[in-house]
């Protein structure tokens, strides 16, 4: 059996409100994402990396390692936002099988306004409640985190499209 170091009383409440707080910023920015324009955090995920690809179109495949999805998740998620005139999948390569999705006229407006309206979101519930000195550490914190866990290979990379879906 692996051992493990025991946390400290005061460690484990440190982890329970950080756990505590990112909830609630998640949810209430989602929240907010779904009352202001009726989508969800994953279509948003989808718009916003449609919306950064070149020519804002993407094969499904590439859709899904931008993400950090499966590829039945990315297909499903897909089929909906089709569904509701969001996007339009693709020929893609020589075979004119459809692999590829790209925005729709609506989609696009919807992307460009979600955006505007979520920086927004970020910045009055996480941005403006932080002193400088503050979001420096939280910068600082999180570029070391990401690069000691990227390195130990415990986090997939940023995928080929996109890159920062993860800002949605």
């Amino acid at each position: 059996m692996v051992e493990c170091d025991a946390l400290e009383p005061e460690e484990w409440d440190l982890w329970d409100r950080w756990m505590h707080a990112q909830r609630l910023l998640l949810q209430e920015i989602d929240r907010r994402l779904q009352a202001e324009f009726g989508i969800s955090k994953a279509e948003f995920s989808v718009l916003v990396t449609l919306l950064r690809a070149p020519g804002r179109e993407v094969r499904v495949v590439d859709m899904a390692e931008s993400l950090g999805w499966e590829k039945s998740r990315v297909s499903h998620q897909l089929t909906r936002m089709e569904s509701r005139g969001f996007v339009v999948r693709t020929e893609s390569g020589a075979s004119g099988r459809r692999t590829g999705i790209g925005l729709t006229p609506d989609g696009r407006r919807l992307a460009e306004s979600a955006v505007v309206a979520h920086a927004g979101n970020v910045r009055r519930f996480f941005i403006d409640q932080l002193a400088p000195e503050q979001a420096a550490a939280i910068s600082a914190w999180s570029d070391h985190m990401i690069e000691r866990l990227e390195q130990r290979g415990e986090r997939g990379g940023a995928g080929a499209v996109g890159g920062n879906a993860s800002r949605a």
